[in-house]
């Protein structure tokens, strides 16, 4: 049996538990997070969580379309969007899709422009383009990793991309298990649309990601939003899932770093300062 999780950095937070598009009225919906059986069930514009074992009820919310769990006491609020609320953006679930990986791993290859041109060719990469030039990485005063200058050569950027480009890309970790990228909106220079991976670790071998898409409006629907981030999902699925080991290593010695990964090595020294072991291999003593 799996052991509990028993990072309070993470049991007094919010996790999504269910996409309230998938939940029909009050039949109850099965969901896991950090190893806890759970149910959700709507009720009109409610919906109510519940552990399987022993019924007792689970602090819930709702936003950005989902059904959010804390199975301790909440340390913080729901993770702001700033840009869900602006009214000449699509707000787009993107679906939730499993993946039999530790949810670090899944945040990781997020952060990882360095895959673009051999997992999504002919898409975000492509050869000879293949080269991560040099960005910056901090740590905020709202303790967040911050990773600004990143560019990257893209075929199709977006799916109202006319040819190549070369993106701008701003990446931001803001909680252990949820990232966020800001990238140029081809048809509104200067105006970035935003992806959020909402990370739903299941147990430490397991997660579900949940992407939240914030795209300007102008020239693109709902629809073609949603099919293109599923199609950028598909091809990086098989590839977290061949990750070996499933779980991430935090020990700096565990696998070698070369300069493109300086988002993924703050990341990981990130996550040891903050205690957080869950979904990982903890460094040596």
């Amino acid at each position: 049996m799996a052991a509990p999780c028993s990072d309070r950095i993470l049991l007094d937070d919010w996790h999504i538990v269910a996409d309230r598009a998938v939940l029909t009225e009050g039949r109850p919906f099965a969901s896991r997070l950090l190893g806890v059986d759970l149910e959700v069930t709507r009720h009109g514009d409610d919906a109510d969580v519940v552990c399987i074992t022993g019924g007792a009820p689970v602090r819930s919310q709702q936003l950005y379309g989902y059904i959010w769990a804390c199975l301790g006491t909440p340390a913080r609020d729901i993770v702001h969007l700033p840009e869900a609320f602006e009214d000449d953006r699509h707000t787009v679930t993107g679906g939730s899709i499993a993946v039999k990986v530790s949810g670090l791993r899944a945040v990781e290859n997020f952060l990882d422009m360095g895959h673009f041109p051999f997992v999504h060719t002919g898409w975000l990469g492509d050869e000879p383009h293949t080269e991560v030039q040099p960005y910056n990485v901090e740590i905020t005063e709202a303790d967040e990793i911050l990773a600004t200058d990143c560019k990257f050569f893209q075929p199709v950027a977006s799916p109202t991309a006319k040819g190549g480009m070369m993106v701008d890309y701003i990446y931001k970790v803001i909680r252990p298990y949820t990232v966020a990228l800001y990238k140029s909106n081809p048809l509104q220079p200067g105006r970035l649309d935003s992806i959020t991976l909402f990370v739903q670790p299941v147990d430490e071998e397991n997660c579900i990601a949940h992407p939240f898409l914030c795209y300007i409006k102008e020239g693109i629907d709902e629809p073609t939003i949603r099919w293109f981030m599923q199609l950028i999902f598909a091809q990086d699925k098989p590839i977290l899932e061949n990750q070996v080991p499933k779980r991430l290593p935090l020990d700096p010695r565990a696998e070698t770093p070369i300069r493109a990964d300086a988002v993924s090595v703050t990341y990981r020294r990130w996550l040891r300062e903050r205690a957080v072991t869950y979904g990982a291999i903890p460094a040596a003593a």
